[in-house]
Order: C-alpha cells, then sequence, then structure tokens
C-alpha cells in the first residue's frame, strides 16, 4: 500500500519519474523533479564528496575517510571507478585486494552513504590515460567515441563493471543512488557513444538515474542535446571558480562566479562536480592549494550557489585526495601526492576546510525545507549599499533562507547594516569574503523560529527538548527571534545575551562570543536550548543519530558513531591529547584543537554514564542538562631512526654482453598509432604490451667505423628523461616529449620531439663485429584524453626514432616483467631490480654493500637502496607515518620508492616539491618489520645521493 500511494503521489507531482521494477521489499525508488531528487518519496538535499580508492591501496583505511565524510555531514559519496587500474590488458580483470569494489560499496553503504557510481569509460581525475587502460591505446577506432574498436573494448569494461554496481542500487537496498555516464564529454558530441553507454548500464540491470557531468557551462553537450539520442536524466555542472593557481592563493573567483546552472526545468540543480581543492601546477605545494580554496572560499562560493540557484544536489572534488601510487598519474599535472589541497589531507588529517563542510553540511541536512525553494523577493539590507541579499523560500513551509553578502564580492571590508525582515528591524554584519544563510519562518523542531541572523549548524529533540546549535563570525552581533504563545522563562547559563517579549515574539540579542547557552521554557512549547558560538565553537560540535535519538557531542578529534544502551552513551570516537599539526605546516582542523581531553555529549533522557570505545568516562551532569567529562591522551608513538642500509649498482643492461635473447623483439613495421614513427622499426612501447614505467631498449648493429652519432628521439611526458649507453660507457641523458608535442586538431605534431643527440667518442666502435646501444627511458605515464582526440591520448611512449647514420640496428625491448597479483599492472616498470625482486621485503641482501644514500657518490645509471625497521605502534590509534627526504634534491637524479613492495612515490629535483610521502597503514606494518627500498637513477655523476631521510608522525589520536 505504502508503495502503491508513492506512485500515485509521484504521478500528481510534476516530476520525472525512473520506472523501477518490482523487486524485494527492501527495494526503493529514486525520483526526482525540478527540486530535488527523492528517496521512496522523501527529498534529499545530495550532498556529496569525491573518493579514489584507487590512490588509497589499503581497503582498511577506505571506512576511515568514509567515516570521516559522514561525520562532516555528507550523506553520499561519489566514487569514480578506473578501468585501467583493474584492467593491465585486453580481456583481463581484477575485482580482488585492492581492487575489491564489492568491499568498497558494501563499506560506503556502512558507513551511511548514497553513492555516485562514476565507471566512465573515461574518468580523467589526472589519472594516466585519463583511466583508459594503456592498452586502448593499441586498439584501432578512436577512443571516447562509437568507433568499431574503441566499443569493443569500452563494452567489455562496462559488462564487468556495471553488474557489480547494480547489485549495489538503492533499488536493491544499497547505497548507489546515481549512475555517471562518461566524464565531461561535451567537447565531442558522439550521440551515438553516449547512448550507448546508457543503453549497456539498463541492459546490465542499472534502474537508479543517470547523469553526466559537462565542464564547465551549460552551454555545452547536455544542454545542446537536451533530448533525444545519448541525452541523461539528469545532467549536470562542473565549477572551479577559483581557478588551479594555488601559488596566488589570494585569487578571488577568476574563473567566475561559481554558480550551477539549471540545464532544464524537469530536473533539479547538479552541482556534478564543486571545486574543494587544486591540482598543484605551479609545485606550490598542496598547503597552498588548500589556502587557495579554503574556508573564506567555501563560506562565499558555496551559500552563493546555494541560495542563488537553488542547487539541490552537490558533488564537491575532492574530499580526500590520497596518494599516486606506481604509475597511477598523468603526467602533466600532478606528482606523488594528489592531497588536491582537500579538506582531509592525504595522511587522513583533519583540516579547517573540513570544519566548514561540516558547518554547512550539517545545516543541508537539519533543514529540511531547503530540498524545495523557489526565488522570493529578498529583504535589502536598509541603511548600506556595501551588502546585498538574495532569497528563496520553500512554497510549500514559507521557510525563508536568505544570503547576506558583499555587494562587490572581492570586498574584504567589515560592513554591517540592518535588516527589515519578518516585522523585525536586525542587525547583521559580513566580515570579510564571507557569506551568511539566514532563516526565517522555520519549525524548528518544536519551536516556531521566527528569525536568525546566526546560522543554524544543526538542532535535533533531545531529552524531550531541542537543542540547536547557531552560529556567527566571532564578535559579529546577533539576532534570534522565537514564536510563543505566551511569554516563555529565560535561562541564560552562559555568555551575554538579552532577551525580550512583544507580540508573542522572544527576542534574543547577543554578540557571537565564545559559547553562550540558553534556555527556554514554558510558552507552550516544549524546552529550548540554545548553544550559540562562533565559527570555531561550532566546529566542534558532532552529531551522530541513534535508534534511541540523536546525539551531540562537543569535543573529541572525530565521532565516528553514537549509541544509547540502558543508561550509557556509547561513542565510538577519535581523541587527540593535543593539537597534531600536519606535516607540512597546515593548520589542524578546530575540532582537532577543541578543548583537549575535555567531552561533551547531550544524550537522551536514558543516558546517565558514557563509554568513549571500551573506556568508562567519569562524567558530571551540567546545568545546560549534559554529560561532561575528560578523555584520555594517546599513548606515545616513538619511531625508530633509518640506519643500516645496503647499496647495489644494477643495469646490467648497459653491458654489451648482457643477454637480452629473452627480450621482445622490436620488428613491428606499422602501427595503429595516429602518430607514424620516426624510423623503422616501431619501438613505441606500447605496440609491444610494456605500458607503464621503465623501459630498456638495446640495439645491436655491426658498425663500419664511420659512424660519429647516435640519434634518438623519446617520448616519455613531462619530467621523464632517458639515459644512452655504448657498448657499456656512458654517452648522457636527454628529456623526453611532452604532451605539448603531440599536436591535437588545430596543431600539428612536433615533428622532432625529446630529441638526443650523442656523439661517438673516439675508439668506443667495433668496426665489423657487434655494437650495443643500450637506453633507459623513464616513461611517466600517459596523457589525458580530455579533448577526445587521439593525436593527444595515443602519443607514443618511449623510443620514437633511432638512427646510428644510417646503419641498421636490430632492437629489443623490455618492460615491467608481468603483473604483480597483489600490486597490480601499476606497480613496477621495467627496471633490473623490480623484474628480479629488488623492491620485495624476501629479497636477500646481505651481500650488499653498506651505505648511506645520503652520503654516497653516485654514478649515471641506477643505484639501489635498502633497509628494514619494526614498529610497534599503540594498538587502538591511528597513526599515520610518513618517509621524509630532507636536503635539497639534485635534478640529477630521480628515486622510486618502494615500501615492503608498493612502489609509494617518486622524488627529486625535476620529479615535484614534494619531500613527505605517507606510507599508509595496510601496506606499512604498524605491528613489525618493514622493508624500504629506493631505485635511485642519476643523469650524471653526483657527489651525494638523496637523504637525510627519516620516518615521521602526521599525528597521533586514540581511536576507541
Amino acid at each position: 500500500m505504502r508503495r502503491t500511494l508513492l506512485v500515485l503521489l509521484a504521478m500528481l507531482l510534476t516530476c520525472a519519474t525512473l520506472v523501477v521494477p518490482t523487486r524485494a521489499a527492501a527495494a526503493r525508488e529514486v525520483t526526482y523533479d525540478r527540486y530535488s531528487l527523492m528517496v521512496d518519496g522523501r527529498r534529499v538535499v545530495l550532498q556529496a564528496a569525491e573518493f579514489h580508492y584507487f590512490r588509497l591501496p589499503s581497503p582498511g583505511l577506505w571506512r576511515d575517510v568514509l567515516e570521516k565524510f559522514k561525520a562532516a555531514g555528507f550523506n553520499a559519496v561519489s566514487l569514480y571507478f578506473s578501468w585501467a587500474y583493474h584492467s593491465p590488458k585486453s580481456g583481463v580483470y581484477d575485482f580482488t585486494g585492492v581492487r575489491d569494489v564489492d568491499r568498497l560499496l558494501r563499506t560506503a553503504s556502512e558507513a551511511g552513504l548514497y553513492v555516485i557510481a562514476r565507471p566512465g569509460p573515461y574518468i580523467n581525475a589526472e589519472s594516466s590515460g585519463g583511466g583508459l587502460p594503456a592498452w586502448v591505446k593499441t586498439v584501432p577506432g578512436r577512443a571516447r567515441s562509437s568507433e568499431a574498436g574503441y566499443q569493443t573494448a569500452y563494452r567489455e569494461w562496462l559488462h564487468r563493471i556495471n553488474p557489480i554496481i547494480a547489485r549495489h542500487q538503492v533499488t536493491d537496498g544499497g547505497p548507489v543512488v546515481l549512475y555517471n555516464a562518461e566524464n565531461e564529454y561535451q567537447v565531442n558530441t558522439d550521440a551515438a557513444y553516449m547512448q550507448d553507454i546508457q543503453d549497456q548500464a539498463r541492459a546490465d540491470g542499472i534502474d537508479v538515474p543517470i547523469t553526466t557531468n559537462d565542464c564547465c557551462d551549460g552551454g555545452s553537450w547536455s544542454s545542446t542535446w537536451a533530448t533525444g539520442p545519448g541525452a541523461v536524466q539528469i545532467p549536470g555542472i562542473d565549477d572551479y571558480p577559483q581557478s588551479f593557481e594555488c601559488a596566488n592563493p589570494g585569487l578571488w573567483g577568476p574563473w567566475g562566479e561559481g554558480l550551477t546552472e539549471r540545464l532544464r526545468d524537469d530536473i533539479p540543480v547538479f552541482a556534478a562536480e564543486y571545486q574543494a581543492g587544486a591540482i598543484d601546477v605551479g609545485n606550490a605545494g598542496y598547503d597552498k592549494c588548500r589556502e587557495l580554496t579554503g574556508p573564506a572560499f567555501m563560506k562565499y562560493f558555496y551559500k552563493n550557489n546555494l541560495v542563488t540557484t537553488g542547487a539541490t544536489m552537490f558533488s564537491y572534488y575532492m574530499g580526500y585526495g590520497g596518494t599516486n601510487w606506481g604509475w597511477l598519474a598523468q603526467p602533466n599535472d600532478v606528482y606523488t601526492s594528489y592531497d588536491y589541497g582537500a579538506p582531509i589531507t592525504e595522511a587522513r588529517r583533519l583540516t579547517p576546510k573540513y570544519d566548514e563542510f561540516k558547518r554547512q553540511g550539517y545545516f543541508l541536512q537539519a533543514v529540511a525545507p531547503l530540498a524545495k525553494t523557489d526565488p522570493v523577493a529578498t529583504p535589502p539590507p536598509s541603511d548600506n549599499p556595501a551588502l546585498t541579499t538574495v532569497a528563496r523560500a520553500n512554497p510549500d513551509t514559507g521557510t525563508q533562507f536568505v544570503l547576506v553578502k558583499h555587494t562587490d564580492r572581492a570586498a574584504t571590508s567589515t560592513d554591517a547594516a540592518t535588516l527589515d525582515w519578518a516585522g523585525h528591524r536586525v542587525p547583521v554584519q559580513v566580515k570579510g569574503r564571507d557569506a551568511h544563510v539566514l532563516v526565517a519562518g522555520y519549525d524548528l523542531g518544536g519551536q516556531r523560529l521566527t528569525l536568525s541572523t546566526s546560522e543554524i549548524m544543526t538542532h535535533a529533540a533531545i531529552d524531550g527538548r531541542d537543542v540547536a546549535v547557531l552560529y556567527g563570525t566571532a564578535g559579529s552581533p546577533g539576532a534570534t527571534v522565537l514564536r510563543y504563545g505566551s511569554e516563555p522563562r529565560v535561562t541564560v547559563l552562559d555568555g551575554r545575551v538579552t532577551s525580550s517579549y512583544s507580540g508573542g515574539d522572544l527576542r534574543l540579542d547577543y554578540s557571537h562570543e565564545g559559547l553562550a547557552r540558553v534556555l527556554v521554557t514554558g510558552g507552550g512549547r516544549r524546552p529550548l536550548m540554545l548553544l550559540i558560538g562562533t565559527d570555531e565553537e561550532a566546529a566542534r560540535f558532532w552529531r551522530a543519530d541513534t535508534a534511541s535519538g540523536p546525539v551531540l557531542v562537543r569535543g573529541t578529534e572525530l565521532v565516528r558513531s553514537a549509541s544509547v544502551s540502558g543508561d550509557t552513551a556509547r561513542l565510538v570516537a577519535d581523541v587527540a591529547g593535543d593539537a597534531t599539526p600536519m606535516a607540512t605546516g597546515g593548520a589542524t582542523s578546530l575540532a582537532a584543537r577543541a578543548g583537549a581531553g575535555e567531552v561533551e555529549v547531550f544524550a537522551p533522557p536514558a543516558a546517565r554514564r558514557l563509554r568513549i570505545g571500551t573506556h568508562d568516562v567519569r562524567v558530571n551532569r551540567t546545568p545546560s542538562g549534559s554529560l561532561l567529562g575528560s578523555t584520555r591522551a594517546p599513548e606515545p608513538a616513538p619511531l625508530p631512526e633509518l640506519t643500516s642500509w645496503r647499496a647495489r649498482p644494477e643495469a646490467p643492461e648497459a653491458q654489451p654482453r648482457f643477454d637480452d635473447s629473452r627480450w621482445t623483439l622490436a620488428d613491428h613495421t606499422a602501427t595503429t598509432n595516429p602518430h607514424p614513427p620516426k624510423t623503422l622499426p616501431v619501438l613505441y612501447a606500447d605496440d609491444y604490451g610494456y605500458h607503464y614505467g621503465n623501459v630498456w631498449y638495446r640495439g645491436h648493429f655491426t658498425a663500419t667505423g664511420a659512424e660519429t652519432t647516435i640519434d634518438l628521439n623519446a617520448i616519455t611526458g613531462l619530467r621523464g628523461n632517458y639515459l644512452v649507453w655504448l657498448n657499456g660507457r656512458y654517452l648522457g641523458s636527454a628529456a623526453g616529449g611532452v604532451q605539448a608535442d603531440s599536436g591535437d586538431q588545430w596543431t600539428p605534431p612536433n615533428p622532432d620531439p625529446g630529441p638526443g643527440h650523442f656523439a661517438i667518442p673516439s675508439g668506443m666502435l667495433k668496426p665489423g663485429t657487434d655494437n650495443v646501444i643500450a637506453v633507459l627511458v623513464a616513461n611517466m605515464g600517459h596523457n589525458d584524453d580530455w579533448i577526445a582526440d587521439d593525436l593527444r591520448f595515443k602519443q607514443p611512449r618511449g623510443l620514437i626514432g633511432a638512427s646510428v647514420g644510417g646503419t641498421p640496428v636490430t632492437w629489443r625491448i623490455q618492460g615491467a616483467a608481468g603483473v604483480d597479483k597483489i600490486r597490480g599492472g601499476l606497480n613496477n616498470g621495467g627496471l633490473y631490480g623490480e623484474r628480479t625482486g629488488w623492491h620485495l621485503p624476501a629479497h636477500p641482501d646481505t651481500s650488499w654493500k653498506n651505505a648511506d644514500p645520503a652520503t654516497a657518490p653516485l654514478t649515471p645509471g641506477v643505484t639501489w637502496y635498502r633497509t628494514s625497521f619494526k614498529l610497534d605502534l599503540p594498538k587502538g590509534h591511528d597513526v599515520p607515518i610518513g618517509l621524509r627526504f630532507g636536503g635539497d634534491p639534485s635534478p640529477a637524479y630521480r628515486v622510486l620508492i618502494f615500501l615492503n613492495g608498493w612502489n609509494v612515490g617518486q622524488y627529486g629535483g625535476d620529479i615535484g616539491p614534494q619531500r613527505d610521502f605517507t606510507l599508509p597503514a595496510g601496506l606499512l606494518n604498524e605491528h613489525g618489520l618493514n622493508t624500504l627500498a629506493l631505485a635511485v637513477t642519476a643523469e650524471e655523476p653526483v657527489p651525494a645521493g638523496p637523504g637525510p631521510i627519516s620516518l615521521f608522525a602526521y599525528g597521533n589520536v586514540r581511536v576507541d
């Protein structure tokens, strides 16, 4: 009966409804209209954050990140699914271990989050090939099109990933609420391709609404093709108004107002990717990116978008960035860290951006009328044109939402004005680049809120009363007006608040300072506890829902969940003894600094005791009716020094007597690649199945004695290079070609990319006999395909031309030695040490020489260093560990970093600004032996290598 009523109601509404097949009782229905998404007829303001599971190859930590999303007020997570991460070659797919997306989707559900599933096929994400496997570069047919060769390939992927997503849909009791087809596809309008992706999804059991994301305005693919083949149900828009200029964090919206456009009248406004960080294109460091997109940006742009456009579907990129481990990254804009300046750092620490997301996220989830609003006339500030307002109202409840902001969005001054609103004259103030969403005419639980010039963070019915958290900028004036049938009693428990009652309205006036506590009783309504604080005080609060009702917690670094059993309130929470600064010097979140050791809980009436994890907390009942106690500080987590390094040079491939007979013969005379080779045979690494990391070439020729130079061309991507030997003698190095050399549909390719001309030293040739050229090419990943142009995406890697004065050369090539069954196809390249296991923990190294990488001189070529260390971190704690390189790196060397066999990063003067590298738990043995291995490739003699090298902790919290 309930389902029948919902269907009838949906027919009466002016809304688009997705027809869902009849399912079991657990099935739910996803619908939408012009206002919002609905699940079983209940309106949902969707607040999602992006998470890349493939950038955190430790499934045990996925839950940590997703629980932190939930604790910040997000009700959804957006998930790209990377085709390249799961498919090392055509027909081969792996969804086990760190690629277990069934587990990922279960974890999201257990964390209480909806999922926006984004399987591409193309995802971009600054990942190698934009998430397209490198083997697709050898497939005939233009990528990201309906051409036959590519169609066969992407259908293969979709028929593997779609059934997994389908069994986790909301309509089957799972978390997947939306399915996103392709990614930023407006640059190429192949409607047949977009339609086929959707047809494959439906055939594979996808029955939730299908969306897509356009970059970066409405004048693009989905609005042009709003109906007919290819059109999705809910197109959305990507907005990155703050740019990626992290070196200039004082910028303010250089890429526009950041207002998400309404693409059709029958669908909600969907901010499909809204900026929540930035790629570090200028190597300024991610702390600068976090500053560029920090709380000031969030307060203004997010709130302005909410009220001005009426958007109710938001997905923020990124919530947590993670790590470009192995050869995951594309070569052009990123380095090992993909921290992104996100609210949660690469090491999973919380930041002030997290606090702002929590303040706004709690508001979106607590105030239901936000899910359905129309623009209405605004109450203008009466006495200061420096401020302006924008307003919306819910047509059913009359609840108003008024945005107060500076008229000039770039203004940095502090301005105050009087607002004539709802029959009252109330003060408002905007300090600098800020904005405030104020609410009037709202049923706040059992109360009637006439208006407030404080912002609402959250409210809940607890212990037979309403408890509300309001906040405002420190030092700003505030007024809250509540409606009562008779004069209530006002008790100010803490802070300075004045009250007056007239004509049924109780008015409270105050300044936002510290945390004021006001208890209102009588007046014909149930009691009300108002907690009125600053932004900083609001950040100390956490909300968790239990079977016995909501719980509010003040203090602790994080509250993951809560429950009430008998007379005991139980919390699963993170506790920090004091501030835990990020290793890179950025600020910690205010929640982390909240009253170190103090915890206060507003819980249902039966709760008289408090337990955090397995530990009972002695509490007292406060005048506010809450339980107040003290938490236990974390235990110390000492770390060992890294000593007893051992070293061994490698690169036997450079020596003339090296046996390369088992290497792949490079003898192709044709290629499907749109870039013709400069010389024959074709030497492209991808054409021979070697797609990632370092690749070796050996060329054999019978010298005439007249040869004078070796002329090479190689394409590696940005930051890549290649080293050259002749008959075992090192000749030098050159930089490889980059994406700009590829050309595109408007510009022809560079005919001479990555050139290297190496003079043959006198006496080095052996005329009439075999001579050997050895070339080590450091390929840095594959170009993305953002503009759907094969010239760019299929730009080859490795050697593209080789000449020794016209003398014939026979070439062989060797890359990675197969696919690591645990770590996958992106972990390793083709260094000798990688092919023979020098990076693995079990490799014997007792015969290696003692050598400290920070002091030992380097010769051109590859040198490996290994050491081991034991950890015994305190149990029940989260102590993220990092590896730090001290000193100044030389551009003459680059370092591959392996932890227990996992390639966790690249370091060097030409690689990027990164000095600290995360060692995530799961890859790191927190209670036992660990092995570090460094592969150092030097292109010239260097008096000393990388270092000093040390371990450090990003923080230390007790997880109870």
